[in-house]
């Protein structure tokens, strides 16, 4: 299964792929289950496109996989866009394969992503796809998923890999995604096996109030920053950063 993240002090947390792709993680302890009212189909062995379709999915459905599939074990109360992966024929919420779920990132991270508008930046807040599914569906979701968002509202997007989870992006850098560095190294928690930010709404919670809640700290890790900013702001001028190049 597939996830993604950010990091503490620039966005709402991070993501995760799936196997073979950095950046899309997989937790091989869990397979496709049984739903009421049936269950999934055996899952083809190749990945043709035409077997699948992306869709707009609810809150409830991405909140859903990320607590089961994903390593953090949870996601924000926000929604954007999230969109779910599914096999033809089986398309009801219930038989969702993956999501993509955005988010809008902090104010400081939408302007170190795109001075020029700020309020133009969404972030790829939680990636995930179900193990069993084909190779190559992570980057079919992320690529519909981008096409099903409003870019002239967006116009920047942003992600983050987790050096933690050892992820390099691979799947954002095989989607033309840019990379633009690393984060500064921040601390990392757990609470009963869920990530947990330091971020509470306008507050960063200290070390020791981390602590106080329960929390473990894991390490002090950095995570690698994507862009993907759309083709028509790169035609005005701005670069793939999101800065205008000096003439």
């Amino acid at each position: 299964m597939i996830l993604c993240g950010a990091p503490q002090s620039e966005a709402l947390p991070a993501h995760n792929v799936t196997a073979g792709l950095s950046g899309c993680g997989v937790m091989e302890t869990h397979s496709v289950q049984q739903k009421e009212g049936g269950s999934i189909p055996t899952l083809p062995l190749h990945f043709l496109k035409g077997e699948w379709l992306v869709k707009d999915v609810s809150l409830k459905t991405a909140s859903k996989l990320v607590k089961e599939h994903h390593y953090s074990r949870g996601g924000s109360r926000l929604r954007v866009y999230a969109h779910g992966l599914f096999l033809r024929g089986y398309e009801q919420e219930e038989f969702c394969l993956g999501v993509c779920w955005w988010i809008p990132p902090t104010k400081t991270a939408a302007q170190k992503t795109f001075p020029p508008n700020w309020m133009g930046v969404l972030s790829l807040s939680r990636m995930v796809i179900l193990p069993g599914v084909p190779t190559n569906a992570c980057s079919f979701l992320l690529s519909k998923s981008i096409k099903m968002i409003d870019r002239n509202k967006y116009p920047a997007l942003v992600t983050y890999a987790d050096d933690w989870r050892g992820h390099d992006g691979t799947v954002y850098k095989a989607s033309n995604w840019v990379f633009a560095g690393k984060t500064k190294p921040e601390r990392c928690y757990t609470l009963d096996g869920r990530m947990l930010s330091r971020k509470c709404g306008p507050k960063t919670r200290t070390h020791k109030e981390m602590i106080d809640l329960g929390c473990e700290m894991v390490g002090c890790f950095s995570k690698s920053k994507f862009v993907n900013i759309s083709p028509q702001k790169a035609k005005r001028g701005i670069d793939e950063t999101g800065t205008t190049p000096r003439s």
